[in-house]
């Protein structure tokens, strides 16, 4: 009844000692980096990188606690911040504006830890400190800017088509498209209606003038918002990997906004810096017929470029630009014919068009495609144009890596921002501040945890000691799950961990109520037990459940500090459910189970409601003599009863064969009269007289 099969058993310890592998990284703390990182993405960070940084420290005679190569950059562990702070002054001025030099903190778990995977949490803006910009898309920009990629478009489709027209005018959030005749304005509207479908015309007629009426539509506008503010998220966060962040925090905040957190950031004017970055793409034909031995001895003709091809020798590459990235809607790593690691372009209609003319008259020559990033040019890639290219789909192959393919890939799609941003909230969080509201919320947490221990063990006994054991796994249990989603800490976070105390000791507070109502009914220890946990179950499901409802209507909706909550929250009540009902049935099945045996319960002192009209009496009444002897029902066959004077039974807690006769042979106190737990009742049968002394009979001998 009270005994748990193995399996269950090895669930639990399982359990706990994933949790506490995978807690024991945050109690390591984290020492002060450096990490160095290439500016463009398209360059990687190798080993000859890290033994120049390592000779640059050894010649200042700087000492590292440790330098390796991790995740693209160099990241380099100090004693202290002084020696970090001077460490990272001496990299930047010694390796110069191509690679970004950044403070960073890394944690100090023991190497076999990290190969387990096992690393500590991470710690939001308000508990690290760093900087917080909340950032508005400029709609009005981005509707204007697509506005004069379609003006520019339909003169193109206009001109293609041979269809006269007047001009074309943008006024407000319209492009106004001016005819001579009717006869032209229909047609150009059968035209622009199937290849524009993002746009409705309407026709206007005013002095002798046949005009149509372009704008975008609703639902495109709706769209285009949202494609919008993801798009300069993806550009964002793309930039803001250079600063070394491990975990800044940019996500969507309203219809238009964009929250951009970094945590350990203190150099508010590089972060701006970073964010208003631009890379863009360019288009230009390879020039071939001038002398290139000339343009490296300085000699460069008039109307050309010289640039190094990425991974090949110089180039001689014209100034005219025949393309821009402003084209590109789409670019996606992929693979070419040859199994080979590409990038593959899409381009809009204008650009699909240009890009068809431009290979049509090219053929047999290498086209250039530049990559601009931070006022540095560097030629990608320098391909043979074999054909026309068509429909405006591009490839770019060639010595390249799949990691590069989708580095670029990120870097065209995401380059340039598709609307302008303003910075309308700035603020900074000095780190002293995050390390006081760390302690802090470490404190409430601890104090609440004593306080709730010491009254818990107080008042239910060992079952008491039970419920702080079960609370301390639940902690143990929420902070691994937290280090295993990686999930970010913030301070509500933390007031949702100590919150997670005090809901946690309700299940185990329900659970013995439970069991202490059974006993005040009668019913034998281990049916109670057994009965306190079945009984609490539901009850406990039941409340977990709606607040469970709340915490996850908080993350659906909320954003930022609210979704920091939410989340410690409903990971808490998951393990506090766990803990209660299965980890803390567990410990007393362990210790209670297999005693076959149980007369009383240490759950702390069973208060009985008493009656103020009468006395209640207290006597047993052993159902079955023969089988009271026997050891498997001893526990059933005495159980206590009470009886009133009015004659009315109820039952009562189990209590030991001795207290029963002592009870009998002393009066109660402060009574006038002979106590009726000693004199036997007036109508009381023989039969019932007889198991009495006969139960008292087996006392003696025992």
């Amino acid at each position: 009844m009270n005994r748990y099969a193995l399996w269950k058993y090895l669930i639990i310890a399982v359990s706990l000692l994933l949790g506490l592998l995978y807690t024991l990284p945050n109690f390591f703390g984290e020492s002060p980096a450096v990490q160095i990182s290439p500016l463009r993405m398209t360059t990687q960070a190798d080993t000859s990188l890290l033994q120049r940084v390592e000779d640059i420290l050894e010649k200042a005679k700087i000492t590292s606690d440790g330098l390796f190569l991790e995740e693209g950059s160099i990241k380099v562990r100090f004693e202290d911040t002084d020696t970090q702070i001077k460490a990272k002054d001496l990299l930047q001025s010694t390796l110069g504006d191509e690679h970004m030099v950044a403070l960073n903190l890394l944690p100090n778990s023991p190497q076999w830890l990290t190969d387990l995977g096992a690393l500590p949490m991470y710690l939001g803006l308000d508990l690290r400190g760093g900087v917080h910009f909340m950032l508005e898309v400029d709609m009005e920009g981005a509707v204007s800017k697509s506005l004069d990629r379609h003006s520019s478009d339909i003169r193109s489709t206009l001109r293609e088509k041979r269809i006269p027209y007047a001009g074309v005018e943008k006024l407000g959030e319209t492009l106004t498209i001016k005819f001579r005749d009717a006869e032209s304005r229909t047609q150009a509207l059968s035209e622009l209606r199937t290849d524009y479908e993002d746009l409705q015309f309407k026709e206007e007629q005013s002095n002798n003038r046949f005009h149509l009426i372009a704008s975008i539509k609703p639902d495109t506008l709706i769209q285009m918002q949202d494609s919008t503010v993801q798009q300069n998220i993806t550009t964002l966060r793309n930039r803001v990997n250079e600063l070394g962040v491990a975990e800044p925090i940019i996500q969507k905040a309203g219809a238009d906004r964009v929250i951009v957190q970094l945590p350990g950031v203190q150099d508010t004017a590089k972060a701006k810096e970073i964010l208003g970055r631009t890379a863009t793409l360019e288009i230009r034909m390879v020039d071939d017929e001038r002398d290139l031995d000339a343009a490296l001895q300085g000699q460069i003709p008039f109307g050309t470029e010289l640039y190094e091809e990425r991974g090949g020798g110089p180039l001689l590459v014209k100034k005219q630009v025949l393309l821009t990235g402003e084209r590109i809607t789409d670019a996606q790593p992929g693979f070419n014919e040859d199994n080979q690691a590409a990038v593959h372009i899409r381009l809009d209609n204008s650009g699909s068009q240009i890009f068809k003319k431009l290979t049509r008259e090219n053929v047999g020559r290498r086209m250039a495609i530049l990559l601009i990033e931070r006022n540095q040019t560097e030629v990608v890639t320098a391909p043979v144009i074999r054909e026309e290219i068509g429909g405006g789909r591009v490839q770019i192959s060639g010595r390249m890596s799949t990691i590069e393919a989708r580095d670029v890939a990120l870097l065209l799609r995401a380059g340039a921002l598709a609307a302008p941003m303003d910075i309308i909230e700035e603020r900074t969080v000095g780190p002293s501040l995050g390390a006081d509201n760390i302690a802090r919320g470490f404190n409430s947490t601890l104090y609440g945890f004593l306080a709730v221990s010491i009254f818990i063990a107080i008042y239910y006994m060992s079952f008491g000691v039970i419920s702080v054991l079960t609370l301390s796994l639940n902690l143990l249990l929420l902070v691994g799950l937290l280090s295993i989603l990686q999930a970010t800490l913030t301070l509500p976070g933390m007031a949702a961990l100590a919150l997670t105390v005090g809901m946690a000791i309700d299940a185990n507070v329900l659970i013995n109520e439970r069991i202490r109502d059974e006993l005040r009914a009668g019913i034998s220890p281990q049916l109670a037990i057994n009965a306190g946990y079945e009984r609490a179950t539901g009850t406990i499901l039941d409340s977990n459940i709606t607040t469970l409802i709340a915490g996850i209507a908080l993350f659906a909706f909320g954003s930022g500090p609210v979704k920091g909550f939410a989340v410690v929250l409903c990971l808490g009540i998951l393990t506090s459910v766990f803990t209660a009902i299965f980890v803390s049935r567990g410990m007393v099945n362990f210790m209670y189970g297999s005693r076959r045996r149980l007369d009383v319960v240490p759950i702390g002192k069973i208060w009985i409601p008493e009656n103020e009209s009468a006395r209640k009496q207290f006597r047993y009444e052993i159902t079955n003599p023969s089988d009271a002897s026997s050891e498997n029902n001893a526990s059933d066959a005495n159980e206590p009863e009470i009886e009133e004077k009015t004659g009315k039974r109820t039952t009562q807690p189990v209590v030991t064969e001795a207290e029963a006769l002592q009870e009998k042979s002393q009066p109660a106190a402060g009574e006038n009269t002979q106590s009726e737990s000693t004199a036997p009742p007036k109508k009381t049968s023989v039969s019932a007289r007889n198991k009495r002394k006969t139960a008292a009979r087996k006392l003696k001998k025992k």
